[in-house]
C-alpha cells in the first residue's frame, strides 16, 4: 500500500463535509500512514479535535498559539510526504491563493513546497463563481492537485452542478496516485477491456458469458494508482467505476473491438479460437448457429492479460509465448 510508512497532514476547513474527513483520517491511518490533522476554527465547530485525535492516535493542531508548538506549521510544511485539504472550502481556497497565513492551516500551506491535494467542497453557485474558479486556477498553476468536486446532493438540497466533496475513497485514490508519481507507469496510457459481452439473438434473448469484470476493473484501478492514464472498455457490469478511470461502455463484441481499435490503433485479423464460438440466429431455423467473433492484433506494444478456465495451468506460458509470436505482443 502506498500509505504504509508515509507521513500525511490532513487539513480540515469549516464545512458540513467535515464528517467525511473523519472517515478519510481513519482510512489513512488504517493504511499505515502517520496522520497529523490540522483544524481551522470553523472546522472545530463541526467536528471536535478529540474526534480526530481518537481516529489517528496523534495530537490535533488548531492554532498557531499552542504552547510548545511555535514552529509546528513549518515542520508540518516540510516533513510530510503529502498534504491533503479536505474539505477545501471557498474561504480556504481564496486565502491560500492570496498567500494569507493567519491560522495554522494557511500558514502551513504557504510554507509548503511538497505536493498538496485539495478536495473542494461548497455550494454549487460558490464553486461556479468566477472568483473561486480563478483561485482554483491560480493554485493549480502553483502545483496544487485537485480531486472533485462532484455533482450530487448538497446540504441545502439537490444539485446538478459540481460542489459536493468527493468521497473518501476517491480522495484516497488520488492521494495514492500522487505518492506514486515516480512510478514507471507515469505518463503511460493503459487500455483495459473488462466484463462480459452480449450478442442478441432477438429483441429478448442474448448469448453472453459469466464474466464479472472484476479482474479488469482491478487492473484499471492499479494502473491508475501507478500513474497511468487509464481507459476502461467495459461490457455490461454493475461494478463501480474506479476513480480517475475513463470508461467506454459497450455491449457487443464488435463494439468492444471498435473501441479498442480506436484507442490502441489495431487492425483486425482472425485468430484460432480458444473456446466455443459466439452464436447468431439462423434465418431458416430457430436454433442459434455459431459464428466467428472479432479478434484483434496489435501494431504496437500491448499488455495482454487473460484468464482461462481450461485445465492445466502449466500450459499457459506456452500458449502465451506462441501468442506473442503470432501477434507481436510484447508483454503478458
Amino acid at each position: 500500500m502506498a500509505f504504509a510508512g508515509r507521513h500525511v497532514v490532513l487539513g480540515v476547513s469549516g464545512g458540513i463535509a467535515c464528517y467525511k474527513s473523519c472517515t478519510l483520517a481513519r482510512r489513512l491511518t488504517e493504511a499505515g500512514a502517520a496522520v497529523d490533522v490540522v483544524l481551522t476554527a470553523s472546522a472545530a465547530e463541526f467536528v471536535r479535535p478529540v474526534t480526530f485525535e481518537a481516529l489517528t492516535g496523534r495530537p490535533v493542531l488548531t492554532s498557531l498559539w499552542e504552547r510548545d508548538r511555535a514552529l509546528a506549521h513549518i515542520g508540518l510544511a516540510r516533513e510530510p510526504d503529502l498534504a491533503i485539504v479536505a474539505p477545501a472550502t471557498a474561504n480556504v481556497l481564496a486565502r491560500a491563493a492570496m498567500g494569507l497565513a493567519d491560522d495554522m492551516l494557511t500558514a502551513l500551506l504557504l510554507a509548503r513546497t511538497g505536493p498538496v491535494l485539495a478536495a473542494p467542497a461548497m455550494n454549487d453557485a460558490m464553486y461556479a463563481h468566477p472568483a473561486t474558479r480563478a483561485n482554483v486556477k491560480t493554485l493549480a498553476a502553483r502545483g496544487w492537485h485537485f480531486v472533485g468536486p462532484e455533482t450530487g446532493p448538497l446540504a441545502e438540497g439537490p444539485s446538478e452542478r459540481p460542489g459536493r466533496m468527493s468521497e473518501p475513497e476517491a480522495i484516497l485514490a488520488a492521494a495514492e496516485r500522487l505518492l506514486r508519481q515516480r512510478a514507471p507507469w507515469q505518463g503511460k496510457s493503459v487500455v483495459v477491456t473488462a466484463g462480459p459481452t452480449r450478442e442478441h439473438l432477438d429483441p429478448v434473448r442474448v448469448v453472453t458469458n459469466p464474466s464479472s469484470g472484476r479482474m479488469g476493473y482491478a487492473l484499471a484501478e492499479a494502473a491508475y494508482a501507478r500513474g497511468a492514464d487509464v481507459v476502461l472498455v467495459s461490457g455490461p457490469s454493475d461494478l463501480p467505476l474506479p476513480f480517475g478511470v475513463t470508461a467506454h461502455r459497450v455491449e457487443t463484441t464488435a463494439e468492444m473491438q471498435r473501441a479498442a481499435q480506436a484507442l490502441v490503433t489495431v487492425r483486425p485479423s482472425r485468430a484460432p479460437r480458444s473456446g466455443p464460438a459466439p452464436m447468431e440466429r439462423s434465418r431458416s431455423s430457430s436454433r442459434p448457429r455459431p459464428t466467428s467473433s472479432p479478434r484483434s492484433r496489435a501494431r504496437r506494444d500491448v499488455w495482454w492479460w487473460g484468464s482461462h478456465s481450461r485445465p492445466g495451468v502449466t500450459a499457459l506460458p506456452t500458449r502465451a509465448r506462441s501468442c506473442k509470436i503470432r501477434s507481436s505482443i510484447s508483454w503478458f
